[in-house]
């Protein structure tokens, strides 16, 4: 079965929970208001609206966070891993409740450097049809987000998918007149071309749900604004593309360095921090899992213990550094 319609099929059993997830440190952060003295807006469908900003040396990064929503364990992780967080108690509640749900936050990264805004990795998006339950039509104030933050559509000039699932590439377009158009008008799109190879194999299967694909990918090769680049791309002086393959057979991560400071966005590479814990444990998207998880063993081996720091998409609280704690890793957080 496609991955995406299992873990759809299981979390719509299970109750994934609606609502804000725990704990955000670092950065400026927004939480979105309702109306004029009420509580901040909790409903999954309107999104968390919540911004983070960091800098690098001269490169700056904003992210905008489309959701945070507690999960299952299974299927996003192995059944039989979910007692392992109980071991790291530096992982609840920030990243994991007490009762062993995932915090699992959605989140596009906005790199400024040399005078380039580039986003990277574009969420799930408005409007669009998805197997997972909670993420299908959403309804989130995720451009408004951007605007606030000062990064309206027409000023992004570069947007980068670190890889082709439907939960980063979504904002690549959204629906005007009941036609996909692209979000970002101005800007080109960089896919992999390994990337997209591995998906014009996935589009033959007729077996597999190909929607995000036809929605937010194709629209903007038809648009002519996407450049398949290899794994290794230099975008500037201070970004380049670092193969990190595995979770999907051309997955890259962006290395950041500028004045003696390095930084990564971690793209898949890790669903949450228990993973640099415990590296072998491979998310239900892992296309090749025993390459998901020697990448995961090499990022640590590279990473680990260096002043590097790590954004990863899809921790609750992103920003960090992979640091020794006794006889394993830990995250720790700006």
């Amino acid at each position: 079965m496609d991955p995406t319609k299992k873990l759809g099929n299981a979390l719509h059993a299970a109750g994934a929970t609606p609502g804000h997830a725990v704990g955000h440190s670092g950065g400026e952060s927004a939480l979105r208001k309702g109306p004029a003295g009420s509580e901040p807006l909790k409903s999954y469908q309107k999104g968390e609206s919540r911004i983070g900003r960091w800098s690098v040396g001269d490169v700056k990064i904003t992210s905008v966070m489309e959701s945070a929503e507690r999960i299952p364990w299974a299927p996003l992780f192995p059944a039989e891993t979910s007692e392992l967080y109980k071991k790291y108690d530096w992982l609840v509640p920030r990243f994991i409740t007490p009762e062993g749900q995932i915090i699992l936050a959605v989140q596009a990264f906005v790199v400024e450097a040399g005078g380039r805004r580039i986003v990277v990795d574009t969420c799930v998006g408005n409007d669009k049809p998805r197997e997972i339950p909670h993420c299908t039509d959403l309804q989130t104030a995720f451009l408004e987000d951007m605007k606030a933050a000062g990064f309206p559509p027409e000023t992004i000039d570069t947007v980068l998918c670190t890889h082709l699932h439907f939960d980063h590439v979504g904002w690549n377009t959204r629906l005007v007149n009941g036609k996909w158009v692209p979000t970002f008008p101005k800007a080109r799109y960089l896919f992999g071309r390994r990337e997209w190879e591995w998906c014009e194999t996935v589009l033959r299967d007729k077996t597999l749900d190909v929607r995000h694909i036809l929605d937010s990918v194709q629209p903007i090769l038809d648009a002519g604004l996407a450049d398949l680049v290899e794994t290794n791309h230099r975008l500037t002086d201070e970004l380049w593309l670092e193969p990190s393959h595995g979770h999907t057979p051309g997955h890259v991560s962006l290395h950041i360095a500028s004045r003696g400071q390095e930084a990564i966005i971690t793209g898949d590479v890790f669903h949450n921090p228990i993973q640099i814990v415990e590296p072998d444990i491979c998310s239900i998207g892992c296309v090749d899992k025993d390459m998901s998880r020697k990448t995961r063993r090499e990022f640590l081996a590279r990473y680990g213990g260096s002043a590097t720091r790590m954004f990863a998409v899809h921790f609750n609280d992103p920003v960090g550094r992979v640091v020794r704690d006794t006889h394993n890793w830990r995250f720790s957080t700006d």
